[in-house]
């Protein structure tokens, strides 16, 4: 069975990020009911030295529809930019980023297959295929971050569970 890089990447990437949108709004209801203020989850960490659940969820948009972009462009660079400061903001991206991985077309992706790619952080370079670059260094990344996202969620006494995370399975119909 040969698998396109559209069905390597897009749809995993739209599976988590749905699941995603699932665990924020549990951890946003979980906050309200135990009478905090769901945005100082926002904040959040597991560790003191990790990065905090705003930047994990901008990752996740960053290592998804973010790195299709720059497959396509021929060149990533990690987003500098500042996390979201709130549920809704986190809310925002993550539906921006279903909307966006929704509008992919298979042809367009695969279309990207065998193009020249490079990581690019200041004078560091790292050269990839397109389909390299996707498949052993955004997917790597990409579940890095939903899997932090999640775990500082649960973490911090959020009901999650496996089925939280891994969202709805791609069943045969």
């Amino acid at each position: 069975m040969a698998l396109s890089l559209y069905e390597a990447t897009v749809p995993s990437f739209a599976q988590l990020v749905e699941a995603l949108a699932g665990v924020l709004q549990k951890g946003e209801a979980h906050a309200l009911e135990k009478g905090m203020r769901p945005d100082d989850c926002v904040g959040a960490r597991l560790f003191s030295d990790m990065a905090p659940l705003s930047f994990q969820v901008k990752q996740t948009a960053h290592h998804s529809v973010g790195a299709i972009e720059a497959t396509k462009k021929g060149v990533f660079s990690p987003d500098l930019t500042p996390p979201p400061e709130t549920f809704a903001e986190l809310q925002a991206a993550v539906s921006d980023t279903l909307a966006t991985l929704a509008a992919y077309k298979p042809a367009d992706i695969n279309a990207l297959e065998g193009r020249d790619m490079r990581f690019q952080l200041g004078e560091r370079v790292m050269p990839f295929t397109a389909e390299n670059f996707l498949l052993s260094f955004s997917l790597p990344n990409f579940y890095f971050h939903a899997t932090t996202a999640y775990d500082i969620l649960r973490h911090n006494g959020v009901a999650l569970g496996k089925r939280d995370f891994m969202g709805k399975p791609r069943l045969k119909l």
